[in-house]
């Protein structure tokens, strides 16, 4: 059983997913709920949200199209705890696949590494999964306070924002169907593949 349940449409602009629920998110059930935690005031400040929702608000992101997740879904805990074993890469490509929505942003640099298999910078990735975008922010987790940098949020939104004013393309609109294993991007296919 899941520790937080998915928070997933069709469709959806952005998917944030991080590595696993925090101790507080797992107590509260709901995401991003930590003392310190700055995910919530972030998407009101770099306007994904009109306001700042409260954790227990999660569930009200889909009206802005905006979806939860988390790369392991079976524990919780700080990411020092977590091990290779607990991620499920393939749950995932799963979801993007089903769900298609326009990016997936891992919210820090550990749940986009144990998904690429590789070592990552912040922003847009080069890999794609189908229709499906690939990009890392930094953690907005008081414990990786030291690493915090509002740019990428920033830059995340402004992407969308620029996504949506061009309408994706109108090729890639009217040919959007559900990845195959073939469309997967080959640095993923092949981690997920071997792993």
């Amino acid at each position: 059983m899941s520790i937080l349940p998915d928070l997933l449409a069709a469709d959806l602009d952005i998917v944030f997913c991080g590595t696993a629920p925090g101790a507080e998110s797992a107590k509260q059930g709901a995401y991003y709920a930590g003392p310190g935690n700055a995910f919530w005031p972030t998407l009101f400040a770099v306007g994904l949200t009109p306001r700042v929702l409260r954790p227990q608000e999660y569930a009200e992101l889909l009206q802005w199209k905006l979806g939860m997740t988390d790369l392991a879904k079976q524990v919780s805990g700080s990411d020092c705890m977590l091990q290779t074993g607990h991620f499920d890469r393939g749950r995932l490509e799963d979801v993007i696949a089903r769900h298609r929505p326009r990016v997936v942003a891992f919210t820090g640099k550990r749940a986009a590494m144990e998904f690429t298999g590789r070592s990552v910078t912040y922003g847009l990735l080069p890999e794609a999964i189908g229709p499906t975008r690939l990009f890392v922010l930094p953690s907005p987790s008081g414990a990786a306070r030291r690493y915090w940098k509002l740019d990428y949020w920033h830059e995340l939104a402004q992407w969308r924002l620029h996504d949506l004013e061009q309408g994706r393309g109108k090729a890639s609109e009217a040919g959007r169907v559900a990845p195959t294993p073939s469309s997967i991007a080959t640095p993923v296919r092949a981690r997920s593949s071997a792993g």
